[in-house]
């Protein structure tokens, strides 16, 4: 009974969800710049309520520009939180906007690199990252490619999948499971494109750790897997809002010669390093409220020491439960130790 209830959008268990995608879906009612303006606003807010997320954010720059001053890495922390709340309203415009949002102004920059791997007849894939205006490059980059996009299914709130499956769907080609492997290399092996994006903390066993900004990152190994069983070139796309805010950019690169090679650390340090170089052009824009380096090679030092809670995605009560459990669990321990 529980699994059908938990994928039932009724269920007391998805309203949170539910109400996050109302307000999506009324955000997505503004006019796009008056949207963005306000998730600006709504992040800058973030920025004071959100203290576990702001310490990350500012761990993360700290462990990645250490030479940055406090006051230049404080400046950046308060950019950050700018341009993820901004990011919210672009989900809200990328999966629920109207005609209107596929007007936004947006130019490309090396789309030759792509189109000579296509007329080539290779399969193509488009190696990126989680910058804060994901969401929306996808929308408005799939009006200019054909491309099927990656995604980690979200198995635990279900009405925010079929949202970004909905929304996602309305320009890409296709939306494929990481885990439907076969998906993937059938696409591949019909010629396609795939938009890729492995910059996450990996836990799972296709990892190794590879550097990024000089520390060690669990990477996945999924890129070069991939390019080499569906035989692809990978080229590198990435986007920006603009340097005015009124618009966005996409920068496709050539592609990665000699990838992927015979081995998955050097792929993955060099799959890191071109990361690294986008995030460089606009470090203010990257989703820094992520763990990056939360998993270390044993006996490293925790890159989080302050972190005040381990599940900082979770809601007052949610984290009320976890404490409950643990404390029943230690008390559970010692009763069985005496």
């Amino acid at each position: 009974m529980k699994g059908p209830r938990s994928n039932n959008t009724l269920h007391p268990s998805n309203w949170g969800q539910a109400a996050a995608i109302a307000v999506l879906w009324l955000i997505a009612r503004l006019p796009w710049r008056l949207a963005t303006r306000l998730g600006t606003g709504l992040g800058h807010l973030l920025y004071h309520l959100a203290r576990d997320r702001r310490y990350v954010v500012r761990r993360n720059l700290e462990l990645c520009f250490p030479d940055l001053s406090t006051e230049e890495r404080e400046r950046w922390v308060h950019a950050n939180f700018g341009y993820t709340g901004r990011g919210i309203a672009e989900v809200a415009l990328g999966w629920f906007g109207g005609p209107a949002v596929d007007r936004v102004p947006f130019r490309v920059l090396g789309l030759e690199h792509l189109n000579a791997a296509k007329e080539a007849g290779d399969p193509v894939i488009l190696l990126s990252g989680h910058f804060s205006c994901i969401e929306l490059a996808g929308r408005l980059f799939g009006q200019q490619v054909d491309m099927a996009a990656i995604y980690k299914p979200m198995d635990k709130k279900p009405v925010l999948e079929r949202a970004l499956r909905y929304g996602r769907e309305k320009k890409l080609e296709r939306v494929i499971s990481k885990d439907d492997i076969r998906g993937i290399l059938r696409t591949l092996k019909k010629g396609g494109t795939i938009w890729y994006a492995g910059d996450q903390n990996m836990r799972r066993t296709e990892q190794v750790f590879a550097p990024f900004f000089g520390m060690q990152a669990s990477t996945t190994t999924g890129l070069s897997r991939l390019a080499r069983m569906g035989k692809a070139r990978v080229l590198p796309m990435f986007y920006y809002v603009n340097a005015t805010g009124d618009g966005y950019e996409f920068v496709v690169g050539p592609p990665l010669e000699e990838f992927p090679s015979d081995d998955r650390a050097h792929d993955a340090a060099r799959m890191n390093e071109v990361l690294e170089d986008a995030v460089r052009h606009a470090p203010e824009q990257y989703f820094w409220a992520h763990r990056r380096f939360k998993t270390q090679p044993v006996g490293a030092p925790d890159p989080y020491p302050e972190l005040q809670h381990t599940h900082i995605g979770r809601m007052p009560w949610q984290k009320n439960k976890l404490k409950k459990a643990h404390k029943k669990r230690k008390r559970k321990k010692s009763d069985d130790g005496s």
